[in-house]
């Protein structure tokens, strides 16, 4: 005698291990060609966010030289920005709203005063390596 069992426990059945893979395989092959994609794109908008601080670090070291009649020295550094500078009746800041920001991949920006690139001030990043020179991410960015 056939057993009876009911249309619901008949349609309930799980998936397959070869179709799991299937799943698997299809998933891995779609993180293989968008993953790189979408990195590259991190890496390009951590240098566009890397010129974009040191753009306002330098219109925050302008404004401080139009208060104070001159950069903060090497030694100040940019801190200066943001903490009052001792016995300077003149300035007028803080400057920046928060802490001077490292760069995009947590390394601290370089400030040198006066420049040695015929500017006033020098003021840039190392990249993502840290290291002076590279290209690509790891090319150094500047003011000058």
């Amino acid at each position: 005698m056939r057993q009876l069992v009911p249309q619901s426990q008949r349609d309930s059945r799980g998936f397959t291990l070869l179709e799991l893979l299937v799943v698997m395989v299809i998933i891995g092959l779609l993180a293989g060609f968008v993953a790189p994609r979408y990195f590259a794109q991190v890496g390009k908008s951590q240098v566009k966010a890397a010129r974009a601080q040191i753009d306002a670090l330098e219109k925050a070291l302008d404004q401080y030289r139009i208060d104070m009649g001159r950069y903060p020295t090497t030694e100040e550094g940019m801190d200066a920005l943001v903490t009052a500078p001792i016995n300077e009746p003149n300035w007028g800041g803080p400057y920046l709203k928060k802490a001077v920001p490292m760069d995009p991949w947590g390394h601290p920006y370089v400030f040198a005063s006066p420049g040695t690139h015929n500017n006033d001030i020098d003021l840039f990043s190392y990249g993502k390596d840290g290291r002076p020179g590279g290209t690509g991410e790891n090319a150094d960015l500047t003011n000058w």
